[in-house]
């Protein structure tokens, strides 16, 4: 039987280390079932996202994984909730489409979905 590599076994326990942070979106901002203009397109794992106008300027990015199998768009959620709620419309939407990429590697078939689905869903807040 062949051992997992010890570099891949730590970016692993990593990366389920993150995934196991997830916390699904409030009540208070969607209840199930999601509506399907928030479902990311092409997702395996069915997420979901919301982005939420807070008062102070600043936005609040919530998340579903349906998929429980979902570990990697769990730990991207926690990523882009960690790193990105609470900053201003214009950092969030200047993040580089290639941030899933600098996280998981370059792999075929993997695109920038989430990013997508965040500047598609708040890109109407830009306008204003």
């Amino acid at each position: 039987m062949a051992k997992t590599p010890r570099k891949l076994q730590e970016f692993l326990e990593l990366l389920i280390g993150i995934a196991d942070r997830f916390r699904e979106v409030p009540a208070e901002i969607a209840r199930r079932p999601f509506p399907t203009e928030n479902l990311v397109p092409h997702c395996e794992s069915q997420a979901y996202f919301w982005p939420e106008d807070r008062s102070d300027g600043t936005l609040g990015l919530h998340f579903a994984v349906e998929n429980p199998q979902g570990v990697s768009a769990r730990a991207m959620a926690v990523i882009l909730d960690e790193s990105l709620s609470g900053e201003l419309l214009e950092e969030v939407v200047g993040v580089e489409d290639d941030l899933p990429y600098e996280i998981f590697g370059r792999a075929p078939g993997l695109r920038p979905l989430i990013l997508e689905k965040i500047e598609s869903l708040i890109y109407p807040w830009t306008a204003a």
